[in-house]
């Protein structure tokens, strides 16, 4: 066999390799993706953050994440700040083995979102409060140590962040047992974490979670949930007052049926 040949057959090889390796890295994305949610989720947000299943397509390098849960911070009443049944997720396959990996596109499809008020804040306030201390750790983490510097983790840059078909419902102490909703202005961002070359997972949480925020506070949101707390209390004063004129009127007619008892009761006596 000439050499020529030889080296057709070693280079049709490293080729055979390197395809093997890329589907092995797009096949083992799924527990990579759940993994990473379900360990550095609570670490970013500080509450409750899971993930239940991913599914992949080897070929595209999409996936499917399924069931995501964001849980409140603790002194929320509420179990959840946010869940989702079916986020869509496109990759660049080509960057999965470089420093910066490249989302083309992430998708959250119809989020319920929860968004809950107490003592002057909400649970949405206190994550992003929690974030901002997770991204101050990890900046502080990442300083230079002595003539060394310590490597960074793995950067992202997504280029289409999607939010659609969202509901927000609102919880307070003063609607008990019942919540107003109101629906969720879509969301499109672009280029998330492109202007530093790929942002930490905290910093792109930050900046898509600010966003998110941001929609669930505009007046789309708040003007639809003022005006079903305007009805509620409405007709819970009228729901007041018809038990107070209930209580008013069976009073009345208890006094009556007391005075009619006692006035039988002085004719039977003769008093």
């Amino acid at each position: 066999m000439n050499m020529k040949k030889w080296i057709f057959l070693g280079g049709g090889a490293i080729i055979a390799v390197i395809v093997i390796v890329l589907v092995i890295g797009v096949f083992n994305l799924g527990p990579i993706i759940k993994k990473a949610v379900n360990t550095y989720g609570p670490e970013i947000t500080k509450t409750e953050v899971r993930l239940g299943d991913v599914e992949i397509s080897i070929l595209s390098a999409e996936a499917e994440l399924k069931d995501f849960f964001l849980g409140n911070p603790k002194k929320f009443n509420s179990p959840q700040a946010m869940s989702v049944k079916s986020i869509h997720l496109s990759v660049d396959k080509k960057s999965l083995t470089k420093n910066t990996i490249i989302i083309d596109r992430i998708e959250v499809v119809a989020p319920e979102i929860t968004y809950e008020k107490i003592s002057g804040t909400d649970n949405f306030q206190t994550i992003m409060n929690n974030v901002e201390k997770s991204i101050g750790a990890d900046k502080t983490a990442a300083q230079p140590a002595e003539k060394g510097e310590k490597a960074e983790g793995k950067k992202i840059l997504i280029k289409n962040f999607i939010f659609k078909d969202g509901k927000v419902n609102l919880v307070m102490a003063m609607l008990g047992e019942k919540t107003l909703s109101a629906n969720l202005p879509d969301i499109h961002l672009k280029n998330v974490g492109k202007e530093k070359g790929g942002a930490s997972p905290a910093e792109a949480f930050k900046e898509i979670f600010a966003a998110l925020y941001a929609k669930i506070t505009s007046t789309a949101v708040t003007d639809v949930l003022n005006k079903g707390l305007k009805k509620l209390t409405a007709d819970t004063k009228a729901m007041t007052q018809e038990a107070k004129k209930q209580l008013e009127d069976a009073g009345q007619s208890a006094k009556e049926q007391v005075k009619s008892t006692t006035d039988k009761l002085k004719g039977m006596f003769g008093k």
